[in-house]
Order: C-alpha cells, then sequence, then structure tokens
C-alpha cells in the first residue's frame, strides 16, 4: 500500500515501488495535508516579488462543470511554476452570489435565496479543493456576505456624493412576468431568459453611474495588456465617433442628426428614426399611425445588441412626414427603423445610402433614392443597378460648392466650418457608451442605501449605518415581484436628516456592480474599516487576470471604470484593475456543440475524477487543444494522458525498463532534459500548456530510452529524474508531491526552486541536416556545426539510403549550405 501523506513525515524508502500508478491511493490525501498545513496560505510579507493571480469567479449555481475546470487548471499551473521562480503568489478564490437563479430557486423550492446560496458555496468549495489549485481558501468570500456587500452601498453613497450615481427615467427591458428590468443579455429573441415572456420597453426611474465621464480614458488600454480581440470589441462598445450634428426642419420642429461623413450632406435622401424617439408619434400623419404604431410596439421587443447585429432584411416604415434639407430645400420622407437607436447620437440619422451599407440596404428595399457624393479618384459614376454603396474616400461630386474637394478625413474640418457659417451644423464627438443603469426589481441583490423623505427628498444612508441588511423574513410570491416592496417593517423607516418618516428604495444593485471590485477584496476580505487594507495596495494591481472572452464588455469594461472612481477617490494609484488580461477558450460537447443539459453533451468532472484521478483530468484538459482557443470534448483522448501518467510512475518505481538496450549518452540525457526545461519554462511564459505537456511527454520517452542504457543509475540519470519531478510539480501537483516524497526530498516539491537550464548541456555542437540526391532527400546526417565541406560532403555519402542512390552515378555538382541542406546532383 501507498503512504498516506497525512501519514509522511520523514520517508525512509528502501525499495522503489513496483506498483502500478494509482491516484486514488494519494491524492485526497495530499489535498488534506496542503490545507491543513496551510500550504498556499499567502503571506504579504513573505520573500520574493509579488505576483496577484486571479480567475474570474463563479456563480454558486450548485456545481462546478468541465468549463470550470478548464479555466482554473492552467492558470492554477501557471501561479504555481510562477510561486518556484520565487514569486510570492496570491491566488484567491471567490463566489459571484447575488443574482435572478438563487431568487427563481427560491420561488420554486419554498427556501430563501442565502440558505440555497451557501449551501451550494459550501458544495463547490470542496469541488475546488478537489481540482488540486494552489487557491488560498482563507479569502474565500461571497459577494452575498453582508461585510462584502456593505462596501457595495458604500462605493454607492461615494458615487452619488461625486454626482457619479444620479437617478433619471430611461428605457428598459421590463418582464411583465418576473416583474424586473432585464439585462440587454438576457432578452432572447426578444423574450425574458427565464420566464419566455415577450419582454418590454419601459420608461422607468432608474439609477445610473456616470460611467461615460471616462469614456475617453476607457479608450486608453496603455496600462494593461488586454488581448487585441477584447480591446477591439471594448474600443466599439464605447463607439467614439467625431463628426457633426446636421439640423433639419420637420412639421414637428427641427431634427438634429449627427453623422461621421459630414461631407456626404448632400447624399441624403430621407432620415430614421429610433422607434422610441420621442417625436415619433407628432410625426406621425393619421393614415400611417396605425402602422407606425405595430411597428414601435413590434422593435421594443428586441435589445439594442440584437438591432445592432441583425444582418437580415432591413425593416421600417413610413411616418408619411418631411423633412426639409437644410442645403438643397428637398423634401426628404421620414422613416422609423430599428436599425437606428435611441441611445445613440441623437436617435434619428440622415441617411445617405450611396455611401452606407445599412442606409443602402433599407433604400433598396422600400425603392427609396441612392444619389452619389463621393466618387473613387479617376472612377465612373455610381451605376443606377449597383450591388453595394462605396463608404471610401474620393472626390466629392453633386454637392454643389464642395464638389472637387476629396472626400472623407481631408476635408470633413473645412465642410463642418463652412455649415457652422451657415448655421446649420456644429462640430461634435459622440460615444455608443451609455451611462451604467444599476438599479435592478429584485430581492437577491445589495440594496440601494438611499431613503426617500417627502420634506428632503432623496437621501443616502449615514456611512455608521451600513450595511442596510436584506430581511430575511421575506415572502416571495408567485408573481416575481420583489418582496421588499411588499416587506412594510423594512421599508418604512426614519429619514437621517430630519428625523421624519421616509422610506427605503426597495430596488437592489446590478450583479455587475459585485464583481466591479471584488479583486481588491481579496487582498483583505474581512476589513471592517475599508473596502481593502491601504497598507496592502502594493499587491495591486492583478498581475494576471483570466477568463472568458464573454465578459469582454460588460464586467471587463465595468471593472476597469470602477478602478478609476476608486483612484480619483483617494483609494488606489492604479489605473487598471490588472495588468495583463488572458482569456481561455470554450470546451465544446463531444459533437461541437456547446454543452447544456438538454443537448445532453454534459461531461462531469466528478466523474471523471473518480474514474481517472486529479492529475489525468488536469493534464487532458491542459493538453486538449491551445488553452486560449479550447476546443470539442473527446472521451478517448483522455486515454493517452491516463498512459503518459502510467509511465512516469514506472519511470520513477519500477526497478528497470522492460524492452531492448539503448545507447543514450550523458550528454544526450543532459540535452534531452535541459532543452526541454528551456522550453518548458518559455512555454509557461507564453501561457501554452498543450505544448508543455506535450514537451514532458517526450522527455518521458526519452527517459524510458535512458534507463534501458548505460547512463541508469549515474549521477546524470538522477539528475534528470529530479529536474523532471520539479517540471512535473506545476501541471499535476499530487504525483509531483508523491514523488518527491517516496524518494526522500524534504519539504514540499511545490516550494522548491524551479530548475535553472544549463545553456551548454542544452545546446548540441552537432546539427542533422537532410541529404539530397538531385533535389528529393533521400536521408539525414548528425555532423558538427562547424564541419568543413569536404568534411561534411563525406558523412553524406556515407549515409546507406543516399551511397544506394549514388551507386553507379556521376556527381555533377555538390551544395552544402551549413546547417541546412546537402544536395548532391548526379547526372541523369
Amino acid at each position: 500500500m501507498t503512504e498516506t501523506p497525512a501519514d509522511i513525515t520523514r520517508p525512509d524508502i528502501q525499495e522503489p515501488r513496483a506498483e502500478r500508478y494509482n491516484p486514488h491511493a494519494f491524492e485526497h490525501a495530499w489535498q488534506e495535508k496542503w490545507e491543513h498545513d496551510g500550504l498556499y496560505r499567502f503571506d504579504p510579507e513573505a520573500p520574493g516579488e509579488k505576483h496577484y493571480a486571479m480567475t474570474m469567479f463563479p456563480y454558486p449555481s450548485g456545481n462546478l462543470h468541465i468549463g470550470h475546470w478548464y479555466a482554473n487548471v492552467a492558470p492554477d499551473a501557471h501561479a504555481r511554476w510562477m510561486r518556484m521562480r520565487g514569486h510570492n503568489v496570491l491566488f484567491p478564490m471567490g463566489f459571484d452570489a447575488f443574482g435572478l437563479p438563487a431568487e427563481n430557486a427560491a420561488i420554486k423550492n419554498n427556501i430563501n435565496p442565502a440558505a440555497w446560496t451557501y449551501s451550494n458555496i459550501a458544495h463547490m468549495t470542496g469541488q475546488f479543493q478537489r481540482m488540486g489549485t494552489m487557491i488560498d481558501w482563507s479569502r474565500r468570500f461571497a459577494t452575498c456576505d453582508p461585510e462584502y456587500y456593505r462596501w457595495n452601498q458604500w462605493f454607492f453613497i461615494q458615487f452619488y456624493k461625486r454626482g457619479l450615481a444620479y437617478k433619471r427615467e430611461s428605457l428598459v427591458n421590463w418582464d411583465p412576468v418576473d416583474q424586473t428590468v432585464l439585462a440587454n443579455e438576457q432578452v432572447i429573441d426578444g423574450r425574458g431568459d427565464r420566464s419566455g415572456a415577450l419582454i418590454e420597453r419601459r420608461l422607468m426611474s432608474q439609477w445610473h453611474f456616470k460611467i461615460t465621464d471616462y469614456a475617453d480614458e476607457l479608450l486608453d488600454f496603455t496600462h494593461t495588456d488586454m488581448p487585441e480581440r477584447v480591446r477591439v470589441m471594448q474600443t466599439n462598445w464605447i463607439g467614439k465617433s467625431v463628426g457633426a450634428e446636421v439640423t433639419f426642419d420637420t412639421p414637428a420642429g427641427p431634427e438634429t442628426v449627427f453623422t461621421t461623413r459630414p461631407d456626404t450632406l448632400m447624399g441624403a435622401t430621407f432620415l430614421v428614426l429610433a422607434p422610441e424617439h420621442v417625436r415619433v408619434a407628432a410625426l406621425t400623419t393619421d393614415e400611417q399611425r396605425a402602422e407606425v404604431e405595430a411597428y414601435v410596439v413590434a422593435a421594443g421587443r428586441r435589445t439594442d445588441v440584437e438591432r445592432q447585429q441583425d444582418s437580415g432584411e432591413k425593416t421600417g416604415v413610413f411616418t408619411g412626414a418631411f423633412a426639409t434639407h437644410p442645403i438643397t430645400g428637398h423634401q426628404l420622407p421620414i422613416w422609423v427603423a430599428d436599425y437606428v437607436l435611441a441611445t445613440y447620437g441623437t436617435g434619428s440619422i440622415m441617411a445617405v445610402p450611396a455611401h452606407d451599407e445599412r442606409d443602402f440596404a433599407f433604400a433598396r428595399r422600400f425603392g427609396l433614392d441612392i444619389r452619389e457624393v463621393i466618387r473613387p479618384e479617376g472612377g465612373e459614376p455610381m451605376a443606377g443597378d449597383a450591388e453595394a454603396p462605396y463608404s471610401g474616400e474620393g472626390l466629392i461630386v453633386n454637392s454643389g460648392d464642395f464638389d472637387g474637394l476629396a472626400g472623407g478625413k481631408a476635408s470633413i474640418a473645412g465642410i463642418v466650418a463652412a455649415l457652422e457659417e451657415r448655421g446649420v451644423a456644429k462640430a461634435k464627438t459622440t460615444y455608443r457608451l451609455r451611462d451604467w443603469l444599476v438599479s435592478r426589481q429584485r430581492y437577491w441583490g445589495t440594496p440601494i442605501p438611499i431613503v426617500y423623505c417627502q420634506k428632503c427628498g432623496p437621501v443616502p444612508v449615514p456611512e455608521d449605518q451600513l450595511p442596510v441588511e436584506l430581511p430575511a423574513d421575506v415572502e416571495f410570491l408567485p408573481t416575481g415581484q420583489s418582496p421588499l416592496v411588499l416587506n412594510r417593517a423594512w421599508v418604512e423607516t426614519t429619514c437621517p436628516e430630519c428625523g421624519g418618516p421616509a422610506e427605503r428604495d426597495t430596488d437592489t444593485m446590478d450583479t455587475f456592480v459585485d464583481s466591479s471590485w471584488y479583486m481588491y477584496r481579496y487582498l483583505s476580505p474581512h476589513d471592517d474599516q475599508h473596502p481593502f487594507d491601504p497598507a496592502q495596495a502594493r499587491l495591486l494591481p492583478v498581475d494576471l487576470y483570466t477568463g472568458g472572452i464573454e465578459h469582454a464588455i460588460l464586467h471587463l469594461l465595468y471593472s476597469r471604470f470602477w478602478t478609476k472612481v476608486m483612484r480619483d477617490l483617494g483609494l488606489t494609484t492604479q489605473h487598471e484593475p490588472f495588468a495583463h488580461l488572458r482569456n481561455q477558450g470554450i470546451i465544446l460537447g463531444e459533437d461541437n456543440e456547446k454543452m447544456s443539459k438538454s443537448r445532453g453533451n454534459v461531461v462531469d468532472p466528478d466523474d471523471l475524477v473518480r474514474e481517472y484521478g486529479v492529475d489525468t483530468v488536469r493534464t487532458y484538459l491542459m493538453f486538449i487543444a491551445p488553452w486560449e482557443l479550447g476546443g470539442p470534448w473527446d472521451p478517448q483522448g483522455i486515454n493517452g494522458p491516463v498512459k503518459w501518467l502510467g509511465r512516469v510512475w514506472a519511470l520513477y518505481f519500477d526497478e528497470k525498463a522492460s524492452g531492448p538496450q539503448e545507447n543514450v549518452s550523458e550528454t544526450d540525457l543532459r540535452y534531452a532534459v535541459h532543452s526541454a526545461l528551456k522550453k518548458v519554462g518559455g512555454d509557461f511564459a507564453r501561457m501554452s500548456f498543450n505544448t508543455i505537456v506535450a514537451a514532458l511527454m517526450e522527455l518521458t520517452n526519452t527517459l524510458v530510452k535512458a534507463k534501458r542504457s548505460p547512463v541508469f543509475g549515474t549521477p546524470v540519470w538522477d539528475e534528470a529524474l529530479h529536474i523532471f519531478n520539479l517540471m512535473l510539480a506545476p501541471l499535476v501537483p499530487h504525483i509531483a508531491e508523491q514523488i518527491w516524497t517516496e524518494r526522500g526530498g524534504v519539504g514540499s516539491v511545490h516550494v522548491q526552486p524551479w530548475p535553472q537550464v544549463d545553456e551548454a548541456a542544452a545546446t548540441r555542437d552537432t546539427v542533422t541536416i537532410g541529404v539530397q540526391v538531385s533535389g528529393k532527400v533521400r536521408g539525414e546526417v548528425s555532423i558538427s556545426k562547424t564541419a568543413p565541406q569536404d568534411e561534411a560532403l563525406a558523412a553524406a555519402r556515407a549515409v546507406p539510403e543516399v551511397a544506394r542512390y549514388l551507386e553507379g552515378k556521376a556527381v555533377v555538382k555538390e551544395i552544402y549550405v551549413p546547417g541546412r541542406i546537402i544536395n548532391i546532383v548526379t547526372s541523369k
């Protein structure tokens, strides 16, 4: 029997183990010992350069799926490697615990959301620990802990005092069944993702955070290293546009539109208003009213995201009204269409179909005029049957005084100035980014710390009265309405300013508030004086933050905004919450589809651990595909890691390797070990985990051969096994720890220094070159890198495969490119 780690103090192994690799004999015991010894507990005063590593925390749904494992085991291996390189590594984990699923579970199961949530957290923490990660669980918290959300409320009040939190009416996605506002990502095909009800677009008084004040700064990525794809997505979401506002006269009054191409003003042939535009009703004629009203209702069931991503046929309806072109005086029809958003620009556009793809598609669909005003230099006039607009730069045509000017950026400033002189336009910079709507009509969230007094108006709750805790004695009615509205004992309070009667705000905060600053709370998760201990601020920013690309817009953008506000509040000197961000891919089902219970393609990591062990599952998840790409689950593929770890075990604990004798020299073995060590270190730095596993598998092959050679048992052999053991430790921590202990290692393998590459050993003085005969490769030869040409050619001719093709033929030419190729050309 293998000794359990809890029994191991100072092993005295007399004979190598000859038993078959059995991870279940020691993996769980090692996990218990690591936790008992506090092996991974972070000490901020410990020596070494700090390295703060984080993976995005999960929602406590009840079970970790294979995607959680994929997201966590590779960053864990990287954190372990950083620790072995001498860094003082903080690697924490918590739970993003507020949200609608807990409320739905409470209604369905007649249980308090807190009980459901904390039960799931306990279960999932155990699942996390079975991953064998180096997470410091002493810093765990859940965002539904009152000691955490107290600081959400404290931040809200600081935002409010600085004018960054305000309340106003805005259009929201309203679920009439769940009786709550839904974020755009919770609306699928116009329906609530949980209730399935058709959503409504409503004007409601809601709290907002003024993220738009930081729009320009959020476009600056100089203080953070993020993947290009994330930068592009955030840049597009913020949507900074420089152009002009142009005013058109309409029957309902002047209508101002925003355009980034004022050089195309003379090509405007119609106006388009967003369905939510305040002038739609006033501009609609009686003949068109029924059609317009029906269209507005239908458009209200689609989110802004869906409307922007729609690549199908354009839809819209004519209002019956016309606008007057400010230069030509032409009458332009005014349409309503959902490809125009009320939240961008002024909620209306001048349509220039000859030079804009969406306007072109709309004009083609409804037979509207298309007028060319930009022409490529040397190009022909746009044909009437053109299949696409021209959106590039060129020369301005058909535009009166502007004819002959260069279109595009070169002329925009001058054209805007000319239009400003005529009083029809003015320069303008606008953003697609809207202020962050944070109000939610739910129970399971952070209560908004505002009370309403008839005398004093809205008043922040004093900071010494925080947190405003959620009441536990609530009743969930089947309407889905928040219990806070009905809990009069909680709602009714006194005004902090005048002492008169007041009522609490019954909305709770968007759960993205919880995740916007949680990386700071890990520094001092139980601090009751500060959101985080200022003395620990030197650990900021997060050095490596990992998680899915799906969070590129909301969570990552909001957390960047939050850090910049904290900086302006004097809480930190950092401009960004994380120095480096890396995204993992997604593990798909065997059918190459996203895993889901309904498809029946879900892989349960607990089942895999019971069958194969933790280290095998870790290995396969790092080997299955490039970590940043992901790929489909192959149930047969895990057999490779199973066999590999069995060979690793046998390498150390079988007395001798079976098979024919091999001729591996000490130089060959040291080259294999140190060249692999060099590659593995470089791949860890690049987070290329699948190539790390491949390199270790290849080195295993060499070590097996070396075990059947005269090098076996020499000091070089012992050095090879020692270095290989250390290289295994970040990826497969349990088997590495067991090997280390049974070989007489002192302490834990996970506190050993990463081995140093012997550059001389990792560099061969020989090179293998392909040998061609008349341009076709017939063999290869290993020669010294400095071999002269005569020696290299003689060695090439001596290769049996080459000699066979030279026999009986005259050599007319010999070519030798040192280190690259030998070509011997023969006569025909």
